[in-house]
Protein backbone atom coordinates (compact mmCIF):
# COMPACT_ATOMS: atom_id res chain seq x y z
CA UNK A 1 0.00 0.00 0.00
CA UNK A 2 2.80 2.63 0.90
CA UNK A 3 4.46 1.71 -2.02
CA UNK A 4 1.55 2.16 -4.16
CA UNK A 5 0.87 5.64 -2.48
CA UNK A 6 4.72 6.51 -3.30
CA UNK A 7 4.41 5.45 -6.82
CA UNK A 8 1.35 7.83 -6.93
CA UNK A 9 2.98 10.73 -5.90
CA UNK A 10 6.17 10.16 -7.90
CA UNK A 11 3.94 9.95 -10.90
CA UNK A 12 2.28 13.26 -10.21
CA UNK A 13 4.81 15.13 -9.44
CA UNK A 14 6.53 14.58 -12.62
CA UNK A 15 2.81 15.25 -14.08
CA UNK A 16 3.00 18.49 -12.69
CA UNK A 17 7.03 18.99 -14.03
CA UNK A 18 6.12 18.32 -17.25
CA UNK A 19 2.82 20.49 -17.02
CA UNK A 20 5.32 23.37 -15.83
CA UNK A 21 7.34 22.71 -18.55
CA UNK A 22 5.14 22.75 -20.95
CA UNK A 23 3.34 25.72 -19.69
CA UNK A 24 7.02 27.77 -20.12
CA UNK A 25 7.53 26.40 -23.33
CA UNK A 26 4.14 28.38 -24.54
CA UNK A 27 4.85 31.54 -22.51
CA UNK A 28 8.11 31.64 -24.50
CA UNK A 29 9.32 35.35 -25.87
CA UNK A 30 9.67 33.09 -29.21
CA UNK A 31 6.32 31.64 -29.08
CA UNK A 32 4.78 35.10 -27.90
CA UNK A 33 6.15 37.11 -30.76
CA UNK A 34 4.92 34.33 -33.92
CA UNK A 35 1.21 34.28 -31.68
CA UNK A 36 1.19 38.28 -32.18
CA UNK A 37 1.90 37.64 -35.69
CA UNK A 38 -1.34 35.54 -35.53
CA UNK A 39 -3.57 38.23 -34.72
CA UNK A 40 -1.92 40.37 -37.97
CA UNK A 41 -2.40 37.55 -40.17
CA UNK A 42 -6.25 37.59 -38.77
CA UNK A 43 -6.02 41.15 -39.43
CA UNK A 44 -4.81 41.21 -43.03
CA UNK A 45 -7.38 37.84 -44.04
CA UNK A 46 -10.26 40.44 -42.23
CA UNK A 47 -9.15 43.55 -44.49
CA UNK A 48 -9.34 41.35 -47.62
CA UNK A 49 -12.76 40.14 -47.32
CA UNK A 50 -13.70 43.74 -46.14
CA UNK A 51 -12.24 44.82 -49.86
CA UNK A 52 -14.00 42.01 -51.60
CA UNK A 53 -17.12 42.57 -49.65
CA UNK A 54 -17.41 46.63 -51.50
CA UNK A 55 -16.00 44.79 -54.50
CA UNK A 56 -19.29 42.31 -54.27
CA UNK A 57 -21.20 46.07 -53.51
CA UNK A 58 -20.06 47.62 -56.74
CA UNK A 59 -21.14 44.78 -59.17
CA UNK A 60 -17.48 43.13 -59.11
CA UNK A 61 -17.16 39.17 -58.27
CA UNK A 62 -15.29 37.37 -55.55
CA UNK A 63 -15.62 35.24 -52.34
CA UNK A 64 -16.26 37.40 -49.53
CA UNK A 65 -15.10 34.92 -46.61
CA UNK A 66 -11.93 33.50 -45.50
CA UNK A 67 -11.26 31.08 -48.90
CA UNK A 68 -11.34 33.85 -50.90
CA UNK A 69 -8.93 35.87 -48.70
CA UNK A 70 -6.70 33.16 -48.78
CA UNK A 71 -6.85 32.94 -52.30
CA UNK A 72 -6.05 36.68 -52.37
CA UNK A 73 -2.69 36.03 -50.39
CA UNK A 74 -2.20 32.79 -52.38
CA UNK A 75 -1.96 35.10 -55.99
CA UNK A 76 0.81 37.03 -55.03
CA UNK A 77 4.00 37.06 -56.36
CA UNK A 78 5.43 35.66 -52.71
CA UNK A 79 2.04 33.75 -52.31
CA UNK A 80 3.58 30.19 -50.93
CA UNK A 81 5.90 32.39 -48.50
CA UNK A 82 3.46 34.25 -47.23
CA UNK A 83 1.14 31.19 -46.85
CA UNK A 84 3.12 29.17 -44.93
CA UNK A 85 4.25 32.10 -42.70
CA UNK A 86 1.04 32.76 -42.01
CA UNK A 87 0.55 29.49 -41.21
CA UNK A 88 3.40 29.12 -38.64
CA UNK A 89 1.74 32.27 -36.64
CA UNK A 90 -1.43 30.57 -36.65
CA UNK A 91 -0.36 27.58 -35.48
CA UNK A 92 1.38 29.62 -32.86
CA UNK A 93 -1.60 31.43 -31.75
CA UNK A 94 -3.63 28.17 -30.90
CA UNK A 95 -1.13 26.67 -29.26
CA UNK A 96 -0.71 30.18 -27.15
CA UNK A 97 -4.76 30.12 -26.70
CA UNK A 98 -4.02 26.28 -25.84
CA UNK A 99 -2.16 27.22 -22.85
CA UNK A 100 -4.20 30.09 -21.89
CA UNK A 101 -7.29 27.40 -21.68
CA UNK A 102 -5.48 24.46 -19.83
CA UNK A 103 -2.89 26.64 -17.65
CA UNK A 104 -4.44 30.40 -16.86
CA UNK A 105 -7.14 32.08 -15.10
CA UNK A 106 -7.18 29.81 -11.73
CA UNK A 107 -6.91 32.93 -9.68
CA UNK A 108 -10.61 33.27 -10.81
CA UNK A 109 -13.65 32.10 -9.53
CA UNK A 110 -14.98 29.09 -11.11
CA UNK A 111 -17.85 30.32 -13.30
CA UNK A 112 -15.47 33.15 -14.21
CA UNK A 113 -12.21 30.90 -14.65
CA UNK A 114 -14.58 28.23 -16.79
CA UNK A 115 -15.58 31.21 -19.02
CA UNK A 116 -12.25 31.95 -19.38
CA UNK A 117 -10.92 29.08 -20.45
CA UNK A 118 -13.79 28.08 -22.62
CA UNK A 119 -13.36 31.39 -24.54
CA UNK A 120 -9.76 30.77 -25.11
CA UNK A 121 -10.55 27.26 -26.10
CA UNK A 122 -12.84 28.37 -28.52
CA UNK A 123 -10.15 30.88 -30.00
CA UNK A 124 -7.74 28.10 -30.12
CA UNK A 125 -10.06 25.98 -32.71
CA UNK A 126 -10.93 29.22 -34.87
CA UNK A 127 -6.90 30.12 -35.47
CA UNK A 128 -6.17 25.80 -36.07
CA UNK A 129 -9.16 25.69 -38.75
CA UNK A 130 -7.13 29.36 -40.20
CA UNK A 131 -4.09 27.53 -40.32
CA UNK A 132 -5.60 24.23 -41.83
CA UNK A 133 -7.19 26.22 -44.69
CA UNK A 134 -3.97 28.57 -45.10
CA UNK A 135 -2.06 25.04 -45.24
CA UNK A 136 -4.25 23.44 -47.61
CA UNK A 137 -4.08 26.77 -50.00
CA UNK A 138 0.04 26.36 -49.40
CA UNK A 139 -0.52 22.64 -50.89
CA UNK A 140 -2.40 23.85 -53.98
CA UNK A 141 -5.35 22.25 -52.11
CA UNK A 142 -7.64 24.90 -51.23
CA UNK A 143 -11.72 24.91 -52.27
CA UNK A 144 -14.20 27.25 -52.50
CA UNK A 145 -15.82 27.69 -48.92
CA UNK A 146 -19.67 28.05 -49.83
CA UNK A 147 -19.31 24.53 -51.56
CA UNK A 148 -18.13 23.02 -48.86
CA UNK A 149 -20.43 24.17 -46.57
CA UNK A 150 -23.38 23.50 -48.36
CA UNK A 151 -22.16 19.91 -48.65
CA UNK A 152 -21.34 20.24 -44.90
CA UNK A 153 -25.18 21.19 -44.59
CA UNK A 154 -26.40 18.49 -46.62
CA UNK A 155 -24.42 15.74 -44.55
CA UNK A 156 -25.83 17.27 -41.15
CA UNK A 157 -29.33 17.41 -42.53
CA UNK A 158 -28.75 13.81 -43.19
CA UNK A 159 -27.98 12.78 -39.94
CA UNK A 160 -30.68 11.85 -37.18
CA UNK A 161 -31.64 15.12 -35.38
CA UNK A 162 -29.80 16.73 -38.22
CA UNK A 163 -32.32 19.91 -38.59
CA UNK A 164 -31.88 20.47 -34.71
CA UNK A 165 -28.03 20.06 -34.84
CA UNK A 166 -27.78 22.54 -37.61
CA UNK A 167 -30.63 25.05 -35.89
CA UNK A 168 -28.47 25.21 -33.01
CA UNK A 169 -24.47 25.43 -35.16
CA UNK A 170 -26.84 28.57 -36.73
CA UNK A 171 -28.28 30.20 -33.66
CA UNK A 172 -24.90 30.29 -32.10
CA UNK A 173 -23.31 31.69 -34.86
CA UNK A 174 -25.73 34.12 -35.02
CA UNK A 175 -25.27 34.86 -31.23
CA UNK A 176 -21.88 35.27 -31.71
CA UNK A 177 -22.41 37.98 -33.84
CA UNK A 178 -24.71 39.64 -31.75
CA UNK A 179 -21.83 39.37 -28.93
CA UNK A 180 -19.12 40.65 -31.42
CA UNK A 181 -21.68 43.83 -31.80
CA UNK A 182 -22.50 44.26 -28.49
CA UNK A 183 -18.53 43.94 -27.53
CA UNK A 184 -18.26 46.94 -29.86
CA UNK A 185 -20.44 49.46 -29.10
CA UNK A 186 -19.73 48.74 -25.24
CA UNK A 187 -15.86 49.12 -25.84
CA UNK A 188 -15.08 45.75 -24.07
CA UNK A 189 -12.58 44.98 -26.66
CA UNK A 190 -10.00 47.57 -24.73
CA UNK A 191 -9.46 45.69 -21.82
CA UNK A 192 -7.75 42.94 -24.16
CA UNK A 193 -5.41 45.19 -25.30
CA UNK A 194 -2.66 47.68 -23.68
CA UNK A 195 -4.27 51.21 -25.05
CA UNK A 196 -1.68 54.06 -26.66
CA UNK A 197 -0.81 56.67 -24.46
CA UNK A 198 -1.48 59.02 -27.19
CA UNK A 199 -4.93 60.57 -26.88
CA UNK A 200 -5.72 60.53 -30.86
CA UNK A 201 -4.27 57.04 -30.58
CA UNK A 202 -6.33 55.86 -28.26
CA UNK A 203 -9.58 57.44 -30.42
CA UNK A 204 -8.34 55.48 -33.55
CA UNK A 205 -7.97 52.34 -32.16
CA UNK A 206 -11.13 52.65 -30.01
CA UNK A 207 -12.69 53.62 -33.65
CA UNK A 208 -11.54 50.96 -35.84
CA UNK A 209 -12.62 48.58 -32.92
CA UNK A 210 -16.11 49.97 -32.68
CA UNK A 211 -16.92 49.96 -36.32
CA UNK A 212 -15.04 46.47 -36.50
CA UNK A 213 -16.54 44.53 -33.83
CA UNK A 214 -19.92 45.96 -35.03
CA UNK A 215 -19.68 44.95 -38.47
CA UNK A 216 -18.42 41.23 -37.83
CA UNK A 217 -21.06 40.89 -35.77
CA UNK A 218 -23.13 42.19 -38.44
CA UNK A 219 -21.72 39.07 -40.81
CA UNK A 220 -21.82 36.53 -38.33
CA UNK A 221 -25.32 36.95 -37.38
CA UNK A 222 -27.05 37.23 -41.13
CA UNK A 223 -24.42 34.09 -41.95
CA UNK A 224 -25.50 32.52 -38.73
CA UNK A 225 -29.29 32.72 -39.50
CA UNK A 226 -28.77 31.54 -42.92
CA UNK A 227 -27.65 28.33 -41.60
CA UNK A 228 -30.97 28.36 -39.36
CA UNK A 229 -33.42 29.38 -42.63
CA UNK A 230 -31.72 26.25 -44.44
CA UNK A 231 -32.01 23.66 -42.17
CA UNK A 232 -35.97 24.91 -41.13
CA UNK A 233 -36.31 24.82 -45.43
CA UNK A 234 -34.30 22.05 -46.05
CA UNK A 235 -32.73 24.15 -48.75
CA UNK A 236 -28.78 23.32 -47.63
CA UNK A 237 -27.44 25.58 -50.73
CA UNK A 238 -29.01 28.26 -49.08
CA UNK A 239 -26.16 27.73 -46.28
CA UNK A 240 -23.11 29.42 -47.96
CA UNK A 241 -21.31 30.85 -45.41
CA UNK A 242 -19.69 33.97 -44.60
CA UNK A 243 -19.80 34.82 -48.57
CA UNK A 244 -23.38 33.63 -48.63
CA UNK A 245 -24.28 35.77 -45.29
CA UNK A 246 -22.89 38.88 -46.99
CA UNK A 247 -24.24 38.24 -50.95
CA UNK A 248 -27.67 38.09 -48.88
CA UNK A 249 -27.06 41.66 -47.22
CA UNK A 250 -26.75 42.81 -51.17
CA UNK A 251 -30.43 41.70 -51.75
CA UNK A 252 -32.09 43.72 -49.03
CA UNK A 253 -33.32 47.46 -49.55
CA UNK A 254 -30.42 49.47 -49.67
CA UNK A 255 -28.32 46.42 -49.64
CA UNK A 256 -25.39 47.60 -51.73
CA UNK A 257 -24.81 50.47 -49.00
CA UNK A 258 -25.46 47.85 -45.87
CA UNK A 259 -22.82 45.67 -47.87
CA UNK A 260 -20.71 48.42 -48.42
CA UNK A 261 -21.10 49.65 -45.16
CA UNK A 262 -20.02 46.02 -43.57
CA UNK A 263 -16.95 45.88 -46.14
CA UNK A 264 -15.65 49.24 -44.68
CA UNK A 265 -16.10 47.86 -41.19
CA UNK A 266 -14.57 44.85 -41.80
CA UNK A 267 -11.31 46.68 -43.05
CA UNK A 268 -11.33 48.25 -39.60
CA UNK A 269 -11.65 45.26 -37.93
CA UNK A 270 -8.91 43.79 -39.86
CA UNK A 271 -6.71 46.83 -39.17
CA UNK A 272 -7.71 47.12 -35.80
CA UNK A 273 -6.23 43.01 -34.96
CA UNK A 274 -2.72 44.55 -37.03
CA UNK A 275 -2.84 46.65 -34.26
CA UNK A 276 -3.64 44.42 -31.43
CA UNK A 277 -1.00 42.16 -32.72
CA UNK A 278 1.49 44.86 -30.94
CA UNK A 279 -0.74 45.79 -28.37
CA UNK A 280 -2.32 42.73 -27.42
CA UNK A 281 -2.41 41.69 -23.56
CA UNK A 282 -0.81 38.15 -23.56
Amino acid sequence: MHQGAGEGTIIKRELRSAAGKAEDATNSRALEMLARAGFAVSGVLHFLVGTIAIGLATGKSGRADVSGAVGELASQPAGPVLLWGSFAACVALALWQTSDAIFDFEHLPPKDKTAKKAKAAAQAVVYAALAVTLAAFARGTGQDNRESTSDMTVSVLKAPGGVLLLVLIGAGVAITGIFYAVRGFKKSFEKHINMPPSPNARKAVTGLGIAGYAAKGVALFVTGLLVVIAAVTAHPEQSTGLDGGLRALREQPFGIYVLGAVGVGLICYGVYMVVRAKLARM
